[in-house]
């Protein structure tokens, strides 16, 4: 929850949010900063006398350079999911404070970034601590574990539009047109992710999306919150990781340990199949999502060397096409490709 430099006033509707849930007496002074983070909503942090707290308003379109729209009620889903996740782990979510679901706005406390940095922020800075991706697995898969079976979450959490909006879509369908020949791989693992429904999935489990407390991982921006494959979320974190190995060479044997460890402590979690057949399923996934941050509607920013690009897509192609049976045997091609020169050229499966 970092802050921007510049200030705006974010209108009279989140004014009155603040004043009708109390959260803000009337006439109250508040200082209004956006907050960096995201292509979904837009964030604030509100400075009222002697409190701060941060609210948040989904947008119909995202703020990437593809048109991506995506329906605002991810907003009410996105609160649920905070609240399922606080009734379990309650120093896992920022704490709730109040709800409008018509206007998809929430408000939750603010987490000062002196106590609580972005993992993101930290990893790309060379500050990589193997035992925070140790505790991001744990809470992942413990999350997961509390959700599966649940009957009354499976129906609270039908939301396969928004999912398929925000996840499906823009990140293995689009791919697929990006790549004509990996499409029918890439679409079958679409239509295999959009029709497995076994827990409680966030959606978004990104580095940028998780604080460093005190007490553990904080996760934000459940948005894409879904009761759906466990296996998407384990992946989505260790992709990031993967990526982040290849622009932060220093501390490269330690981002790829921080993806091993965290892959580990998450299966240690899972009791709800056979742990052999979700890692089957994250171990072809993983290479999709991989290539989703090059070539999908939300590239990674920070891949801006095309070499890096030309590698995620030679090393992601091949695992696409001979799929790996574990998380770990596709972290063991990744490290022996970074040995691998590759040749010039744009790595597309045309």
């Amino acid at each position: 929850m970092s802050s921007t430099s510049a200030q705006r006033n974010p209108g009279p509707a989140l004014a009155d949010f603040l004043t009708t849930h109390k959260l803000a007496g009337p006439g109250e002074a508040a200082r209004w900063t956006p907050l960096t983070g995201g292509v979904s909503s837009d964030l604030w942090r509100v400075d009222l006398p002697g409190r701060s707290l941060c609210v948040k308003r989904a947008l119909a379109k995202l703020k990437v350079a593809a048109d991506w729209q995506a329906p605002v009620s991810r907003n009410a889903y996105e609160w649920a999911w905070m609240r399922f996740a606080s009734r379990h782990r309650p120093d896992s979510v920022p704490e709730l404070l109040a709800h409008d679901p018509d206007a998809g706005v929430f408000a939750m406390a603010f987490l000062p970034p002196e106590h609580f940095p972005v993992w993101k922020a930290q990893l790309l800075c060379g500050e990589v601590r193997v035992a925070t991706a140790a505790a991001v697995g744990e809470l992942l898969g413990t999350l997961h574990a509390a959700s599966a079976g649940d009957a009354a979450l499976a129906a609270e959490f039908a939301t396969d539009d928004n999912f398929h909006a925000l996840r499906i879509e823009p990140y293995l369908l689009a791919t697929a047109a990006a790549h004509p020949g990996l499409s029918d791989i890439l679409r079958g693992l679409a239509e295999r992710t959009a029709t497995t429904h076994l827990a409680l999935v966030h959606g978004d489990v990104s580095p940028k999306n998780i604080l460093v407390g005190p007490s553990g991982p904080v996760l934000l921006d459940a948005e894409c919150a879904w009761y759906g494959d466990p296996a998407f979320d384990l992946v989505f974190c260790v992709n990031h990781l993967l990526l982040k190995s290849l622009v932060v060479p220093g501390r490269r044997a330690d981002l790829l340990r921080s993806a091993r460890i965290l892959a580990e402590e998450y299966i240690r979690r899972v009791d709800w199949e056979p742990r052999p057949t979700l890692e089957a399923r994250a171990a072809s996934l993983l290479p999709a999502l991989l290539l989703a941050r090059v070539d999908g509607k939300s590239p990674v920013e920070y891949l801006t060397d095309d070499r890096h690009r030309l590698f995620v897509r030679t090393v992601a192609s091949a695992l696409l096409r001979a799929p790996a049976r574990t998380v770990a045997d596709v972290l063991d091609a990744w490290v022996t490709a970074l040995d691998v020169p590759t040749e010039p050229g744009n790595g597309r499966s045309d």
